[in-house]
């Protein structure tokens, strides 16, 4: 059976220390910082989400800075997405290719399936492409300073590494309804919804590669959009009936979510477009208060306690 995926929702790593993230996520790639919450597994851990002026599905970017928590550094490789990549117009490359080199990273440069991409690492060792489109209508946020003409319109797609291809496109395709839109080499990408940025994943087969390992650095898992609760559950039941191990339905404030891996090993969530995260906070002031899920208010003098300080606006 197969189920309405609408696109990408988010996708989270797990980075090293918290001001490097905000200050390469805000100030050098122009996100905004829509939500200050904390990991709802380690209350200790801050959650940031970063994305467009409201955090619209298809443009989240959201990272655990795990520093001086005993998490060792993450091995990158099959059953894990490798590359997160935001999209941005065309005619900004040269402008992102000359801020990157300006910041001191080192720039690598290629195209793919008829588009320039600039890739570069982030201060944990993540793999951050921009990639350049022509028809990416989203409308950014450019209240870090990024000139609207430049400034990232949302995720572009993920690259994640399987070693054997196939289970993982049925399970894709005939599940959860994504179609194949293109193959380069050992890379097949496929979309869910429009054949658009923000609606992409790659899959790179390569049956050599090192088994992926958790840690500072690498993503943890990439999260789909889908549109109802009840379309949630059902999925769930449908994927439970194949006999994949899938979460119960949790509530992350801002979306309800199930977790499961598909048959390569990558982590996946699925998430509801609602409620969003002016539910607890104005669309003006988002991402400035520390907000708690209400199960965590009363630990808040301890949370805010063990919390490193840092520095954003």
């Amino acid at each position: 059976m197969m189920y309405r995926i609408l696109g990408l929702h988010h996708v989270t790593a797990t980075v090293d220390a918290a001001q490097p993230d905000l200050d390469f996520c805000l100030d050098l790639l122009g996100l905004r910082l829509v939500k200050k919450t904390v990991n709802f597994d380690n209350h200790h851990v801050y959650h940031f989400y970063y994305g467009n002026e409201l955090g619209t599905p298809g443009t989240i970017w959201t990272t655990f800075p795990y520093h001086d928590r005993g998490v060792r550094v993450g091995v990158k490789g099959a059953g894990q997405v490798v590359t997160t990549s935001f999209s941005v117009p065309t005619d900004s490359i040269n402008w992102w290719r000359q801020r990157f080199v300006q910041h001191g990273l080192t720039v690598r440069t290629c195209v793919r399936l008829g588009a320039t991409v600039l890739e570069v690492a982030d201060p944990s060792g993540l793999a951050i492409e921009v990639i350049g489109t022509a028809d990416d209508a989203r409308v950014p946020w450019t209240g870090n300073r990024v000139p609207t003409e430049n400034a990232i319109r949302g995720l572009h797609s993920v690259t994640m590494v399987v070693k054997e291809l196939g289970p993982t496109v049925r399970l894709m395709l005939d599940v959860l309804g994504f179609v194949i839109v293109a193959q380069e080499g050992a890379r097949t990408r496929l979309a869910a919804g429009p054949n658009a940025p923000g609606h992409f994943i790659d899959i790179v087969e390569d049956p050599r590669a090192e088994t992926a390992v958790n840690g500072l650095g690498t993503v943890h898992h990439v999260a789909m959009a889908i549109g109802s609760a009840d379309e949630q559950a059902r999925l769930r039941d449908s994927l439970l009936q194949m006999g994949l191990k899938v979460t119960e339905v949790r509530d992350r404030c801002y979306f309800t979510s199930i977790y499961f891996r598909e048959p390569g090993g990558v982590l996946f969530e699925v998430a509801t477009m609602q409620p969003g995260f002016t539910v607890d906070e104005d669309r003006l002031t988002l991402g400035r208060a520390l907000k708690l899920p209400t199960w965590e208010e009363e630990h808040r003098a301890d949370i805010e306690a063990h919390l490193v300080r840092v520095q954003y606006f």
